[in-house]
């Protein structure tokens, strides 16, 4: 565009409408234009028509110079090259182009390829992928276990086989495209390839479908499958079951089954990774005297958790080995208690004495944390 008004292809030099030198390689020529195809596309500037007289030119300037032979013309005649018969018409538009390229861009924009020049069938697709939540104890998480579980889910009809086709009967080929799977159409400046609406991309089509699956090669039945939950699974694990999944149209491969696992909270411990931890609450005289709590852990066994004397609230202590197993690998991760130190609600009157016997024997030194806090005080208020 030069001052407000929409110049055509064949007004403005090639390279100066795909931005590059005169001396530009191929690679560096169809970079350019990619990027530049998709900035002024029009279904990406709906209804300006600048965009679309630019994205014309663009494109018309790489038909010629992508073509070794097109762009010598082009740089020693110019835009006469390609007039009155001189040289194959590079700014007529794309009937001939190289749908790879056009088809790279379609793909950026659309998220598909409609390019290809060849034609192929499409393959079948795959059968979907399906998820199953599953939710287990953290016992079980522990041990693993083998479950049992029931599902609805598309499996090749027995009837014909997965084919879609009544038994004794087939598939003919599809007379729109000619077994191809694709047609061709043109729209304004683009000849682009789809696939063919009648046979779906199949290339044939069924002339008597099978009545127990309409022709999908598929029913929908319950099945019952047996899930390997391995000892340390989490919150998250996914169990895959190849093949497992939905099965896909006239025997296509099936999808696969994906178990998420969720671990439900447990009564007692908490768990991070292969760390177990828990709260234990012990007695006052038990934290000042020192002790021993025996904490049974997820396999049975019950360990001895030695308590030193003088022992504060939050302290944790660690048993190796007594946590999780390892997924998939060796070993176990270690317990964590975290000791609560609890001060008694209920006292007799000879626990009281004995206690107040205990309080006019204080010297501030049992309790260090406690003076150094007041002490802070003092310092900072003035005494």
């Amino acid at each position: 565009m030069r001052d407000g008004i929409i110049m055509s292809a064949t007004e403005i030099d090639y390279y100066e409408l795909l931005e590059v030198s005169r001396d530009a390689d191929g690679a560096t020529i169809k970079s350019a234009y990619r990027k530049l195809a998709m900035k002024y596309h029009p279904d990406r500037n709906p209804g300006c028509e600048e965009s679309e007289a630019r994205f014309k030119a663009i494109s018309a300037a790489y038909d010629c110079l992508k073509d070794p032979q097109k762009r010598a013309a082009y740089d020693r005649f110019g835009h006469e090259a390609f007039q009155q018969g001189m040289g194959g018409g590079g700014g007529r538009g794309h009937a001939g182009s190289d749908f790879g390229d056009i088809g790279d861009i379609f793909e950026t924009i659309f998220g598909q390829a409609f390019g290809g020049g060849g034609g192929g069938r499409q393959q079948p697709r795959r059968g979907a992928d399906l998820r199953y939540d599953m939710e287990i104890s953290l016992d079980e998480a522990f041990h693993g276990e083998t479950r049992e579980i029931e599902i609805e889910v598309s499996q090749s009809c027995e009837t014909c086989d997965g084919s879609g086709a009544t038994p004794g009967t087939g598939e003919r080929q599809c007379n729109l495209c000619g077994g191809h799977g694709k047609v061709r159409a043109k729209q304004g400046f683009f000849v682009v390839e789809r696939p063919c609406p009648t046979c779906h991309g199949r290339g044939s089509i069924i002339e008597d479908p099978c009545n127990d699956c309409r022709g999908e090669g598929r029913v929908d039945l319950p099945q019952s499958l047996q899930v390997d939950i391995p000892a340390g699974v989490d919150t998250g694990t996914r169990i895959r079951l190849s093949g497992k999944g939905e099965a896909g149209p006239r025997g296509a491969p099936s999808g696969d089954l994906y178990i998420f696992i969720h671990v439900k909270p447990h009564a007692v411990f908490q768990r991070e990774g292969t760390t177990l931890l828990t709260r234990v609450p012990i007695s006052f005289t038990t934290a000042a005297l020192g002790g021993c709590v025996e904490i049974p852990d997820l396999s049975g066994e019950t360990n001895k958790v030695d308590i030193p004397a003088g022992i504060q609230s939050g302290r944790q202590l660690r048993v190796r080995g007594a946590g999780m197993p390892v997924l998939q690998g060796r070993g176990r991760g270690d317990l964590v208690v975290e000791i609560m130190v609890e001060t008694p609600t209920k006292l007799s009157k000879k626990q009281k004495e004995i206690l107040q016997q205990f309080r006019e024997t204080e010297t501030g030194d049992e309790c260090p944390e406690s003076r150094g806090f007041f002490d802070k005080l003092k310092d900072a208020f003035g005494g």
